[in-house]
């Protein structure tokens, strides 16, 4: 088998004349507008019309992003597992594409000797993954969620592992099904770095964000020197989280918790935890292939310029607008019944799970103005700024006024958890400490 590295979390998986894409993410602009490919992605798509099937982990837009979807033959089968809820396969059909649903630990052929076996990561919880907010509309439950997944691909000599962006504490129990089923894995593909809000978005301290974006950073680093050290395989590759921020947010790019493809692979091939006589790290240019047979990629790769990068970010990206920058500005008599329905929908929710803090919520509204609204029923009042300098226990958030509508006008118009996994709300807390309940209830504060 050989891989060819495309972009983010995708690959492109060939075993003779057989060949499976896994997440495709090539246009630009997802999670509303801020996520875009570094390198600047040079798929083309006209060369991917042929290939017998995709493999799609989960619903987010770095994974499955619609807005590259759209463009691709609808002909192309696509991968997914059977999940309890079927939000990702109605979205995938009404994009025009046959699903095939993955049962959970079993094998499906693709075509000719490849195989695919999907497995999903259960055990939530958002705080492995940096995700405030969870996955909430599609997580039922406090600690049970099939959200994300893994997968196995083989040929019957040959397997690849794929862990995409599932953290380990995550997917333990899934990474060991597939080891004990398979006994040898000869390529692992893992992700390596975070993909929240988490520092940048959060009102800290110059001291905090670094101390902030070292902890992340090791924290992902050492999830990936356990899945090396779970499935000992031939060859290991870091991929995924390879994405900036465009837009009026760019200039929080510096404050992500992240390091470069290179630097992890340094830190991996320095791991005392590694036993580098058997397991080879390896990094691939974009479009780059390596060929499992020989054991060897067909090109030298280029590490990043870190000045060019950073001119990419500021003289182009920076000037890009986002999904919602042309609606109309809401005023406040147009948000007000928003909020309304909204916090009927949160309180449901609320004592659905018999969560309860004295936290106060505060959202920033026009004219100045802050809803203000707790997790133990306090109706909601429209207070001005004063009111949050007094407050001793409270969530900050500020999003722009569009963004804000089309949130309140619930997930089919914007899904808090993509709006915070995008940076697109700015939070402050008092104190600063993660409420996982408030978080998970407020993923329903829509109409």
């Amino acid at each position: 088998m050989k891989i060819e590295y495309m972009s983010s979390a995708s690959v492109l998986i060939k075993d003779q004349d057989v060949k499976l894409l896994t997440d495709p993410w090539y246009v630009d602009g997802e999670f509303y507008g801020t996520w875009y490919n570094y390198p600047p992605c040079t798929v083309n798509l006209k060369e991917l019309e042929n290939i017998d099937g995709i493999y799609i982990s989960h619903i987010h837009p770095d994974h499955f992003s619609e807005k590259t979807l759209e463009k691709m033959n609808k002909h192309i089968p696509i991968f997914i597992h059977k999940f309890h809820s079927d939000y990702l396969k109605k979205a995938i059909e009404k994009l025009g594409f046959n699903t095939i649903e993955v049962v959970h630990d079993k094998t499906v052929n693709i075509k000719g000797d490849l195989n695919i076996r999907i497995l999903a990561a259960d055990n939530c919880d958002p705080s492995a993954c940096q995700k405030y907010y969870g996955c909430g509309l599609i997580e039922k439950t406090f600690g049970s969620t099939t959200i994300d997944t893994l997968c196995a691909i083989d040929n019957g000599e040959q397997v690849i592992v794929n862990t995409n962006d599932c953290p380990f504490s995550l997917a333990e129990q899934s990474a060991m099904k597939i080891y004990d089923h398979y006994k040898h894995i000869d390529f692992l593909c893992l992700g390596y770095s975070s993909a929240s809000a988490y520092p940048q978005c959060f009102k800290l301290s110059e001291t905090e964000i670094k101390n902030s974006q070292k902890q992340v950073v090791q924290k992902f680093l050492e999830q990936g020197e356990s899945y090396v050290n779970l499935f000992k395989p031939d060859f290991y590759m870091p991929f995924a989280g390879r994405y900036v921020l465009a837009g009026k947010q760019s200039n929080l790019e510096n404050k992500r918790a992240k390091i470069e493809l290179e630097d992890a692979l340094d830190y991996f091939q320095n791991s005392q935890k590694i036993n580098h006589d058997l397991h080879k790290g390896v990094i691939l240019n974009q479009n780059s292939i390596f060929d499992l047979s020989v054991g060897e990629s067909d090109q030298t790769y280029v590490p990043i310029n870190k000045q060019e990068k950073q001119n990419y970010i500021e003289n182009i990206l920076s000037k890009k607008s986002y999904d919602y920058e042309n609606d109309d500005n809401p005023s406040l008599d147009d948000l007000l019944p928003l909020i309304s329905k909204s916090f009927e929908r949160f309180e449901q929710k609320r004592k659905q799970l018999n969560f309860s803090t004295k936290t106060q919520v505060f959202i920033s509204l026009p004219e100045n103005k802050f809803i203000c609204f707790s997790g133990d029923g306090l109706e909601p009042n429209i207070v001005s700024k004063e009111s949050i300098e007094k407050s001793e226990q409270y969530l900050y958030i500020e999003t722009d006024y569009r963004f804000l509508s089309r949130l309140l006008r619930g997930p089919q118009f914007a899904h808090w958890g993509n709006a915070e996994t995008g940076s697109h709300l700015m939070f402050e807390r008092k104190p600063n400490n993660y409420e996982r309940g408030l978080f998970y209830c407020l993923n329903y504060f829509f109409k």
